[in-house]
């Protein structure tokens, strides 16, 4: 097996001698160069012809986001981010995203050393899965320490039976890598009127805030970061903050939204399966619940649940996934009764939203 190439591009050396220590870790990765600023980037891209790249926001002579958009436009491959855990950091980040970046990692405010170690597995495993993600237009091996592995059980048992508190429609969405676009896609086809939206996306807690403010803004619903007993209206998209989970739970009058402080479930906080679990729960049958690209497999299992408990359940489809870990792993476990390209996705939800709930079990 090839070993995927890297061109860490940083305009601090430390980041720099920390980034390509960090990679070289995992035998899969070799990192083949590093630039100071894009310019030298552009000239050792075209030298060592890297398969992904790691580029950081910051940085002289040209500033990330603008060396990114002319790298996408000229010559598309795979970038993963290197961005700071603050509030323009996040901003632009999600800009990025936007032009075409696969994913990005945060470094930390202080004590990068001893941080970045930490973060070795993560960036290694976000180089590998956009080594093999589509590009958009718009040694010896030392043993990390890695944290145990907790299902949803962990934050929420699982209930015995389906919901029994179905009423009006509510859709799900559960997303990963490439799903801040895949979710500004199916929101901004969303109507105003559209059923209440819950939306678990893996984000840092620095990036929940900003990402929803941008999703307010492209549509014509109302998106907010989710706030712990809030009641659920129909026009309204909740979306998890990047520290705590996402629950939907009945008051004993109406569906409002949980945070919980809980263990990271699937090593995500939030998690989707969190979410899914707990509208098999507070709505089943009532639930219109869909899996959008990501790397790892959070959420199938709690997809399945859904399914299990009536709702209606759909993934995104392997062509228009950036990574189709997680929908791919719904697939594969039967979770979903359909698999459809991203421009579809949103007017589905909102018929299968509109169909009598009963139609959907044994459908």
């Amino acid at each position: 097996m090839e070993r995927v190439r890297v061109l860490v591009v940083d305009d601090s050396a430390l980041v720099r001698k920390l980034m390509s220590t960090m990679l070289s870790v995992d035998p899969r990765i070799e990192v083949v160069g590093t630039a100071p600023d894009p310019l030298i980037a552009r000239e050792k891209i075209k030298q060592l012809n890297p398969d992904v790249l790691t580029l950081d926001v910051e940085m002289p002579r040209m500033d990330g986001i603008t060396f990114l958009e002319n790298l996408m436009r000229l010559r598309p491959m795979p970038v993963v981010m290197v961005s700071s855990l603050t509030e323009q950091g996040a901003e632009v980040t999600l800009r990025a995203l936007e032009l075409g970046a696969v994913d990005f990692f945060t470094k930390p405010n202080s004590d990068l050393a001893n941080t970045f170690a930490e973060g070795a597995q993560e960036i290694c495993a976000k180089v590998i899965a956009a080594a093999g993600a589509k590009p958009r237009v718009r040694t010896e091996v030392r043993k990390l320490d890695v944290p145990p592995r907790l299902s949803a059980d962990a934050v929420l048992p699982r209930a015995s039976g389906a919901g029994t508190r179905a009423g009006s429609p509510m859709i799900a969405i559960g997303a990963s890598t490439g799903g801040t676009e895949a979710i500004r896609v199916v929101l901004e086809q969303m109507p105003p009127d559209a059923p209440p939206i819950l939306i678990t996306q893996h984000i840092p807690a620095a990036f929940s805030g900003p990402f929803a403010a941008r999703m307010d803004h492209c549509s014509a619903m109302r998106v907010c970061e989710a706030h712990d007993g809030q009641p659920i209206q129909p026009g309204h998209a909740y979306i998890a903050p990047g520290s705590q989970h996402l629950l939907v739970m009945w008051d004993g009058a109406k569906h409002v939204c949980r945070l919980h402080d809980g263990p990271p479930v699937n090593r995500h906080k939030p998690s989707v399966d969190v979410l899914f679990r707990s509208m098999a729960a507070s709505a089943g049958a009532s639930t219109v619940a869909v899996l959008l690209t990501g790397m790892g497999d959070d959420g199938a299992r709690g997809l399945l649940e859904l399914s299990q408990a009536g709702a209606r359940t759909l993934v995104q489809d392997e062509a228009t996934s950036v990574v189709w870990g997680m929908p791919g792993a719904a697939w594969k476990l039967g979770a979903a009764r359909e698999a459809l390209p991203l421009d579809d996705i949103a007017a589905r939800l909102l018929t299968l939203a509109r169909q009598p709930f009963k139609s959907a079990v044994g459908a």
